[in-house]
């Protein structure tokens, strides 16, 4: 009673047809045969656009870095210093008449 016969089966298999169809199981299996391809197609196309960007990656590595030159502008004032700053003014030592 615990095993399935060959007649148990069979009725299964039976009723598989019965609700899947001949056709419509083989539709199912193309389609999963497409998803296969695809998910394939899909990897490889990643793979390839990692690679790409690890070599563009590579030529910006390798690129020599070009110093920056500013350039002067229109209002800068060419050739004159600033005027030198005057020294905060402190009392001169007993100033304050000797009271702390």
């Amino acid at each position: 009673m615990g095993s399935f016969s060959i007649w148990h089966w069979l009725v299964v298999a039976v009723v598989l047809l019965l609700l899947f169809g001949k056709g419509r199981f083989s539709e199912m299996m193309g389609d999963v045969a497409k998803g296969i391809k695809s998910f394939k197609k899909g990897m490889s196309e990643d793979e390839e656009a990692a690679a790409s960007a690890a070599a563009a990656q590579r030529r910006i590595d390798a690129a020599a870095p070009q110093p920056t030159v500013l350039q002067p502008q229109p209002g800068d004032v060419q050739g004159q210093a600033a005027p030198p700053a005057e020294p905060a003014a402190t009392p001169a030592p007993g100033a304050d008449g000797g009271q702390r």
